[in-house]
């Protein structure tokens, strides 16, 4: 009887992998050796389980993904990332003009985009975001808030009633924020009802425009919003890999940084 151990499926060697990364990056030698299989074997396995938004691969090795599955309050939300916010915001800015319609999402970052609408002449400004509509309650532009249940922790109005108005409107340019963010499903939350109102704006609007910071490239949250094939334009901070801008690209999707 031969002695050679069997060669492990690539079923078995994914669990392995996962299992390596649970404890932290791990390098294409360490699961090479740990799993008595080439290299090259490892790096194709890799590539399938970053397809499949289960691994990231970084230099020499690779880690594990994980959803973010606690959301932060979202006064800790506006002091992470903030440099990088302020950049996308002033970004975002630049795709709208005097006279459009626009959508305000929910988020940090959308907020921000809101503090600088003062700049621009005859808006009509729609939004779920308590925290955008603070920041326009002066101001003269248009403001429409869509109504629905309201979630304290992202400071939104979402689900199933913001459908009433939302269903009535069309929108020249959406501003979202997000969660989390994969090339392959694109943006997604903590919360259904939110990711339901996400899904309804981007069927509403000529144009979508995603606000992320770098760091949420690549981490998928709990329910996936609408599809990525709706998005026009992701605006991000110079942190974005190359091999995610390239993949947007390949979707016809525009990324900004």
């Amino acid at each position: 009887m031969s002695s050679c151990k069997r060669k492990l499926l690539f079923t078995e060697r994914e669990k392995l992998i996962l299992q390596a990364l649970g404890d932290g990056v791990r390098t294409i030698t360490e699961l090479s050796d740990a799993m008595n299989v080439s290299e090259a074997t490892v790096r194709r396995d890799l590539l399938a389980l970053e397809k499949r938004g289960k691994a990231r691969r970084v230099h020499g090795g690779a880690e594990q993904i994980r959803f973010p599955r606690i959301e932060p309050l979202f006064n800790e939300k506006t002091a992470l990332h903030a440099t990088a916010k302020k950049q996308i915001a002033e970004h975002a800015l630049e795709f709208i003009e005097d006279n459009d319609t626009i959508y305000l999402d929910g988020g940090s970052t959308v907020q921000r985009l809101a503090a600088l609408l003062n700049t621009k002449r005859n808006l009509t400004v729609v939004t779920n975001s308590m925290t955008a509509a603070a920041e326009l309650t002066e101001s003269p532009h248009r403001l429409i808030l869509i109504g629905g249940e309201f979630r304290a922790l992202s400071q939104t109005l979402i689900g199933p009633m913001t459908a009433g108005i939302l269903n009535q409107l069309n929108i020249n340019k959406a501003f979202l924020g997000t969660i989390g963010f994969t090339v392959e499903q694109g943006i997604s939350t903590t919360d259904p009802n939110e990711a339901f109102t996400k899904e309804l704006v981007m069927k509403r609007s000529k144009q979508v425009f995603v606000l992320v910071d770098s760091s949420k490239i690549g981490n998928a949250s709990f329910c996936v919003s609408g599809d990525i094939s709706c998005i026009n334009n992701l605006i991000t901070d110079s942190g974005i890999s190359e091999t995610a801008a390239r993949q947007l690209k390949k979707k016809s999707i525009k990324v900004i940084f």
